[in-house]
C-alpha cells in the first residue's frame, strides 16, 4: 500500500510539475518579452554588428539582416552585409551569412587609406521589402554612401540574384541638393495595397564623406523592384529642421504612408509627414510631441489587428544638463529602448513601455503571421530579436 501511495505521489508531482512547466511557457510570451541573440559581436571576425532590419516574409520566415563592421564601430570601414534566418518565430536563427556585396569590390572610403594606398568598401544601410505581388524580397543596400544596389530573393532569402545598381533613381534629387552621400533606410521598406515598393532614403551635400547637411525623401518602384524611381524630399534641411536623415515608414489606412523622420532638430522630437502615395504630395512636416529625439534611427510598422494601430521603437531618452533641464537638439545616451502604440493613425501615442533598459540604440519591427511582434535591436555591439505580443504593450 505504501509503494503504491509512493507511486500515485510522484505521478501527481509529475503532472503538477509538467503543468507547471508548461504554464510558465505560456505565460513568459504574454508577459516578458523572449530575447533572442541573433548576431554576435567577436563571431564571424565581426568587430560590431551594427544598423539592424527585419521582414516577415508570406511564410512566416523572419529574414534579419545587419552591418556587419569588421575592425570598428565607425560608420565607414570595411563593411558587409550579414544574413539569419529564423523559420520558428524567432527563437532559433541560422547561421550569419554574408549577403552583400558580391558584386566587383569598390574602394572607397574617404577617411582611411591605407600603407598599400588600398581603401576599404563601406557596404552600407541595408533595407529589404516583402513584395506582395510576387512574395520575392526586394533588397536595398549602398556601397560607400555613393552608389545604390538592388537584388531579389525568391525563397525566402536562400539565395540572391545578382545585384544590380539603380543610382541613377537618386540623380533628380540634385536639382533641390547635389548630394555626394546617398543611403536607403536603414531598417525595412514598405509595400502599398496597390504594389508600389516604398523605401526612404536620405542624402547628404557637404564635404566629401560627410553625413551632413541632410535630407529625406523616399524612392519607389511600380514594377516588383525592376525600376525605381526618385520621389519627393520629404523634410528638407531648412529651419525648424536640422539635418533629418534616418527615416522609417509604414502604411495607413487608405494606401496613405507616414513617415517618421531623425533630425538634429532643436525641440528633440521625431518628424512626421504622410503621403498619400509615398512618393509625393507630403504634408508639412510636424514634430510629435510624445516621440522623443535621441538622434537615433527608429521604427516604425503598421498593425494588422486594427485599421491605423502603429507600433513605435526607439531609445527613449533626451540629453539633459547637471540640472536636469532638457539640452535641445543634443544628442543622448542610447539606452531605454521602448515600445509605443498608436490606435489612431499617428494622431497620438500611447505611454512608452521599456522593452531594453541598458544600452540599446537601432532597432526595427516586424510582425509575425500570429500577430506577435518582433524587435531587432543593437544591444551593446551585438543584435538582438525580442518577440512580445500585443498585450504586453498594453498591460
Amino acid at each position: 500500500m505504501r509503494l503504491a501511495m509512493r507511486h500515485v505521489c510522484i505521478l501527481l508531482l509529475i503532472v503538477m510539475t509538467s503543468s507547471f512547466f508548461n504554464m510558465g511557457a505560456t505565460n513568459c510570451f504574454c508577459d516578458e518579452p523572449i530575447m533572442t541573440a541573433v548576431f554576435r559581436s567577436g563571431e564571424n571576425g565581426i568587430k560590431r554588428y551594427r544598423i539592424p532590419g527585419v521582414i516577415t516574409t508570406t511564410s512566416g520566415t523572419l529574414i534579419a539582416y545587419c552591418e556587419a563592421r569588421r575592425n570598428s564601430s565607425s560608420d565607414w570601414g570595411e563593411i558587409e552585409v550579414h544574413m539569419s534566418r529564423s523559420t520558428d518565430n524567432g527563437i532559433t536563427w541560422s547561421q550569419p551569412e554574408f549577403i552583400a556585396h558580391h558584386g566587383t569590390r569598390m574602394e572607397g572610403n574617404p577617411t582611411k587609406k591605407t600603407e598599400d594606398g588600398r581603401s576599404e568598401q563601406t557596404v552600407n544601410n541595408p533595407v529589404a521589402i516583402l513584395d506582395p505581388k510576387t512574395g520575392g524580397i526586394e533588397f536595398l543596400y549602398c556601397v560607400n554612401y555613393s552608389r545604390c544596389f538592388s537584388m531579389r530573393s525568391l525563397d525566402d532569402g536562400l539565395t540572391w540574384s545578382q545585384p544590380v545598381e539603380i543610382t541613377s533613381a537618386f540623380e533628380p534629387f540634385r536639382s533641390q541638393y547635389d548630394w555626394n552621400v546617398i543611403a536607403t533606410g536603414p531598417g525595412h521598406g514598405i509595400a502599398l495595397a496597390n504594389g508600389r515598393l516604398v523605401v526612404p532614403i536620405w542624402l547628404a551635400y557637404g564635404k566629401s564623406g560627410a553625413h551632413a547637411p541632410s535630407a529625406t525623401g523616399t524612392i519607389t518602384s511600380d514594377d516588383s523592384g525592376k525600376s525605381w524611381h526618385a520621389g519627393s524630399i520629404v523634410v528638407p534641411n531648412k529651419p525648424p529642421y536640422i539635418n533629418p536623415n534616418e527615416s522609417t515608414l509604414a502604411t495607413l489606412p487608405g494606401d496613405r504612408v507616414i513617415m517618421v523622420t531623425r533630425s538634429h532638430s532643436l525641440p528633440s522630437r521625431k518628424i512626421v509627414s504622410i503621403s498619400p502615395n509615398g512618393a509625393s504630395d507630403w504634408s508639412e512636416p510636424q514634430f510629435a510631441d510624445n516621440l522623443w529625439e535621441p538622434i537615433c534611427m527608429a521604427s516604425l510598422v503598421s498593425h494588422p489587428a486594427k485599421p491605423g494601430m502603429l507600433l513605435f521603437s526607439s531609445p527613449r531618452s533626451l540629453a539633459t544638463s547637471a540640472t536636469g533641464e532638457p539640452i535641445p537638439g543634443k544628442g543622448a545616451p542610447r539606452l531605454n529602448l521602448s515600445i509605443q502604440m498608436s490606435l489612431d493613425a499617428g494622431k497620438t501615442w500611447g505611454s512608452p513601455k521599456t522593452l531594453e533598459p541598458a544600452s540599446s540604440a537601432y532597432s526595427d519591427l516586424a510582425v509575425l503571421p500570429d500577430q506577435s511582434v518582433v524587435c531587432l535591436f543593437e544591444r551593446g555591439e551585438s543584435i538582438f530579436c525580442a518577440r512580445f505580443s500585443l498585450d504586453w504593450i498594453s498591460e
